[in-house]
C-alpha cells in the first residue's frame, strides 16, 4: 500500500524540500513504497527551486534537490495526503487552521521521529544552519520510515 506524504515549512525552500527530496531517497532505498511532496503554508516561492544553500548542503550528501520547486499547501491536501508532516509549531498551527472540517488527516511535527530533545526543525532561512537542518531531516526521515515499516 502506497503511503501518501506532505511535509511542510514555511516557505518550502529550505526544509520541506529537504525533507521531500531526503526522504524520497531514502524510502526508495529502502524499498518503502511512498509518493513525497511538499508544499509552504505561505505563498511566497510558489514555482522557485529550493534554496541554493539547501540545494548544495543536499548535494554534498547525496541528495538532489534540483527537480522541487515550491508549492503552497491548500486545504485540499488533507484529502490527497495519508499524512501531513510539519517542520514546527507554527507550520502546524496554519496547517490545523486549513483543516477541512471531515478531515481525519493526521498532521504531526517531523522531529517526533527523531531521537532529539528538539520538537521543531530551526528554519535555517536568515540564521544558517542547514548542515543542521539535514542532520535533523535524515534521523527524523529514518525514524518515520521505520514507523511506516512498523505499520505493514
Amino acid at each position: 500500500m502506497t503511503t501518501r506524504i506532505l511535509f511542510v515549512c514555511l516557505g518550502n525552500i529550505c526544509r520541506s524540500p529537504t525533507a521531500h527530496g531526503v526522504f524520497a531517497q531514502l524510502a526508495q532505498q529502502s524499498g518503502v513504497d511512498v509518493v513525497v511532496e511538499s508544499a509552504g503554508t505561505g505563498g511566497w516561492h510558489i514555482g522557485d527551486p529550493p534554496d541554493a544553500r539547501a540545494t548544495a548542503e543536499a548535494a554534498a550528501r547525496g541528495y538532489d534537490l534540483s527537480p522541487l520547486r515550491a508549492q503552497q499547501a491548500t486545504a485540499a491536501d488533507f484529502g490527497r495526503f495519508d499524512l501531513i508532516i510539519a517542520m514546527d509549531h507554527s507550520n502546524m498551527a496554519a496547517l490545523e487552521r486549513m483543516r477541512p472540517a471531515d478531515s481525519e488527516t493526521p498532521v504531526e511535527l517531523f522531529l517526533n521521529y527523531a531521537d532529539t530533545l528538539r520538537d521543531e526543525v530551526p528554519d535555517p532561512y536568515y540564521e544558517g544552519g542547514f548542515d543542521l537542518v539535514l542532520d535533523l531531516v535524515e534521523e527524523a526521515s529514518r525514524g518515520l520510515l521505520a514507523a511506516l515499516s512498523a505499520r505493514r
